[in-house]
């Protein structure tokens, strides 16, 4: 991933005809984040131990933080099963649930928002939300505004309709339609590398540089309808989304480009070294392992949060 420059969100998909049957999301229209019922390998109901205050961290809070009594995070509800909607149209999901552990280990509440992800760095830099916790990809650009503590890793996928009906190469989609999510680091890949050397080898580029949707629920809708035939997102969303549209799509070659998420915090921030102990704590002490089992992505586990670790 280069930048979720955004990483994509993918999750679940609407029946777009009733023709197609999905075990996916509740629908819903491009406008608004569709709900989503846990896939295989997620465990929603888990239990995860009690989290404690730790006062050498709740001492790093700034005052005005630490008198409101919450952390206000900002995340997109339309990439499961990192932030997503339920059916009773709560934001849940690993992140909200980091968020909240982080929070207590501050001493305080999360209050965890759901934003369009192009509205959240900006919505940090005015003071709207303390944090950002919705995939972002840790990246050299992002730190020059923000400070990304580092709290997983992922990397990019493709996923086609099952059986590759169009003979797809993932190393080759010059001239296919691929749909990605605005604002994503695959938008960007396709833009600034694959169409390039696209161009370079005499072949034509990917459409539009690639059909781009605000929701990632949209991105998987494109690819289940057959206007598109290749969607680029994360990996965990492409593994979600594998799961929960009943074999209808397939993940296309290997994960690729794997990168660590930050946790978006004002910049200079001191609560930026409070967030990047909190995680570090919640590791050691094995709540952050439950958690990433509960949503199924134990796998993009770290041992260790930095803070500003991008090396691209």
């Amino acid at each position: 991933m280069t930048a979720r420059t955004q990483r994509t969100r993918l999750l679940a998909a609407c029946a777009v005809a009733a023709s197609v049957s999905l075990v996916l999301t509740g629908c819903g229209s491009s406008k608004s984040s569709s709900g989503s019922s846990a896939g295989a390998g997620t465990n929603p109901s888990a239990t995860v131990g009690a989290v404690t205050a730790d006062p050498t961290l709740a001492a790093l809070v700034p005052a005005d933080v630490k008198s409101s009594g919450k952390l206000v995070v900002a995340a997109d509800a339309s990439y499961a099963p990192n932030e997503f909607k339920d059916e009773k149209g709560n934001v849940v999901g690993m992140d909200v649930d980091l968020a909240d552990a982080i929070a207590k280990k501050l001493g305080l509440t999360a209050d965890v928002q759901n934003a369009d992800f192009t509205s959240i760095i900006p919505g940090i830099a005015a003071k709207k939300y303390q944090l950002g916790m919705s995939s972002f990809t840790d990246t050299k650009e992002r730190e020059a505004t923000v400070d990304m503590v580092t709290y997983f890793t992922a990397g990019s996928a493709i996923a086609v309709k099952k059986g590759n009906p169009d003979k797809i190469d993932p190393k080759d989609l010059c001239g296919k339609k691929v749909a990605v999510q605005t604002g994503t680091t695959q938008a960007d890949e396709i833009k600034d590398t694959r169409n390039p050397d696209c161009t370079k080898a005499g072949k034509p580029t990917i459409p539009n540089d690639g059909d781009k949707f605000p929701l990632q629920t949209d991105v998987t809708q494109s690819l289940i309808a057959g206007r598109d035939q290749a969607m680029m997102a994360d990996s965990p969303v492409i593994d979600y989304a594998l799961k929960q549209t009943n074999g209808q799509l397939e993940k296309l070659g290997d994960t690729y480009d794997s990168a660590p998420y930050g946790v978006v915090v004002d910049k200079n921030s001191p609560l930026t070294k409070a967030v990047q102990g909190a995680v570090q704590s919640l590791i050691a002490d094995g709540t952050y392992k439950q958690i990433l089992t509960k949503w199924g992505v134990a796998a993009g586990a770290i041992d260790k949060s930095e803070i500003n670790a991008a090396k691209s």
